[in-house]
């Protein structure tokens, strides 16, 4: 889910401390991220000497499908619960 709390950070232009502090991340962890995600063309980075960074057409594609299998996962794990709880 970190994926696509970092691509939503990034929607209206993200500072990396933006993106680390809405994503409850450190510098160390989100680097890698950032890196991956701008090599798969996912969020583009403005240029100077602290680039903001914007979620992509493939991006934000990328993000939707992340939330709705998360909300889909959500409810799997629901439902599991509840059987188990019931005793089946």
């Amino acid at each position: 889910m970190i994926i696509a709390q970092i691509l939503e950070a990034c929607t209206d232009g993200a500072s990396k401390t933006r993106i680390v502090y809405r994503c409850n991340l450190n510098f160390t962890t989100v680097n890698p991220y950032i890196s991956l995600l701008r090599d798969r063309g996912l969020i583009a980075a403005s240029s100077g000497p602290r680039p903001l960074f914007r979620t992509t057409e493939s991006g934000l594609e990328i993000m939707k499908c992340l939330q709705k299998h998360h909300c889909e996962i959500c409810k799997l794990r629901s439902q599991i619960e509840d059987a188990l709880a019931d005793g089946i």
